[in-house]
């Protein structure tokens, strides 16, 4: 079973919205803005007489429209309403531009230097105890979880939906992917839907089996 939702909006909303964001319409036709618009409404007739439900959005503020969303669908969230992904990730490759909030782990201690766990990444119990070997990584974790869990209701009570909190080292194999496993899961336990990416770990360990 499904429905149809059709989205519209008056045309003074549309070609401010156009206008604001400075975007050309997708049809990209010549002549006016206005137009453009009727062309649009031309061509999504049949679309819109099959529609189970019709909302005018050109008075709606984002809130407004994600209740109207609840309402309908019934959307459940859990606990928190915000999710969270954890990416961890290599400064020689690059930060990724998604981040929200970056953390720079190159100062824990570095299982690369370690001829038996050079090969294996963060997710390996192996390199999660040598790293956890430091009362300092212990200490990071928890001060830098106790952060993260002050930040986050003050993103929701701001209407962020979903944050990316960056894990960065070296090569994006050892340091940034144990932190990043172990700060997902503390989230995870506080009710939060969390993901963990791991970006760079399999291409790093490549890319050092080339080099051996």
């Amino acid at each position: 079973a499904y429905e149809i939702l059709f989205l519209e909006a008056s045309d003074e909303s549309l070609v401010r919205r156009y206008k604001e964001s400075r975007r050309r319409h997708p049809l990209g036709l010549e002549g006016s803005m206005l137009e453009v618009i009727g062309e649009e409404r031309r061509r999504l007739e049949k679309i819109k007489a099959r529609a189970d439900l019709i909302i005018d959005t050109s008075g709606l503020a984002p809130s407004e429209f994600k209740q109207k969303m609840k309402e309908r669908y019934g959307l459940k969230e859990k606990p928190h309403s915000m999710s969270v992904s954890v990416v961890s990730f290599g400064y020689k490759y690059g930060v990724p531009i998604d981040v929200d909030l970056l953390m720079d782990v190159r100062f824990l201690p570095n299982p690369f230097y370690e001829e038996s766990l050079r090969m294996l990444t963060g997710t390996s119990k192996e390199v999660q105890d040598y790293v956890f070997r430091s009362e300092g990584s212990k200490e990071f974790l928890e001060k830098y979880k106790e952060l993260v869990l002050f930040l986050l209701p003050k993103y929701i009570e701001e209407g962020k939906s979903h944050l990316v909190i960056g894990m960065g080292c070296t090569g994006g194999q050892h340091r940034s992917v144990t932190m990043a496993c172990k700060l997902g899961e503390l989230l995870e336990e506080k009710g939060y839907d969390v993901q963990v990416r791991h970006r760079d770990a399999s291409k790093n360990v490549a890319l050092l089996g080339k080099k051996s």
